[in-house]
């Protein structure tokens, strides 16, 4: 039940950011952080024949779904007004697309950190902005640029942690939170 129901999540999720950018884009990425845990705790079900063949290829059906609620994103950049702010938009987009291409073609994780998923964190900045701050334009290419800096640090280290060091941080919150799971 665990892995049909997530993959209900991560398709209805996502059509929140139409509505509501900010607060869409923040559920759907904190959802897409926490799909192992929410399979973990609901377990099997109704289809564990399902959830045993597919749960191993769920990396790759994981990055289907990232690029399905970034599309959303994406599709929502292209109505903003500032022409820097969604021409980044479709850069970003664009460099995190090829990245993620290149990994399902070699299954070479390297790919996932050389392109970095900038533009998720670009898109709940700039959605944030908006949402909050509506006043506050980009104007220029060098606020831009150290706009991204800023956000491209923390990414950094979760792309490293996560695709080079292939580490699972998932595992810690299971063992932490929810130590009555399976390991």
């Amino acid at each position: 039940m665990g892995l049909p129901l997530m993959l209900v999540l991560r398709l209805l999720v996502p059509l929140l950011i139409v509505r509501w950018p900010f607060a869409g884009g923040v559920i759907a990425m904190l959802l897409d952080g926490a799909d192992v845990i929410i399979i973990d705790v609901v377990g099997k079900g109704l289809f564990p024949g399902l959830e045993e063949a597919y749960f191993p290829r769920y990396h790759s059906i994981d990055k289907m779904l990232d690029m399905y609620y970034l599309s959303v994103m994406f599709w929502i950049s292209l109505s903003w007004k500032e022409k820097i702010a969604r021409n980044t938009s479709i850069m970003l987009f664009a460099w995190r697309t090829i990245g993620v291409i290149l990994f399902e073609i070699t299954q070479i994780r390297f790919f996932l950190f050389l392109a970095p998923n900038l533009f998720e964190n670009f898109f709940l900045f700039y959605a944030a902005m908006r949402t909050f701050k509506p006043e506050w334009k980009v104007k220029t290419k060098k606020r831009m640029a150290i706009a991204l800096v800023l956000l491209y640090i923390p990414k950094f280290g979760q792309e490293w942690i996560l695709h080079v060091q292939q580490a699972a941080p998932w595992n810690w919150l299971k063992e932490t939170f929810f130590p009555w799971l399976p390991r």
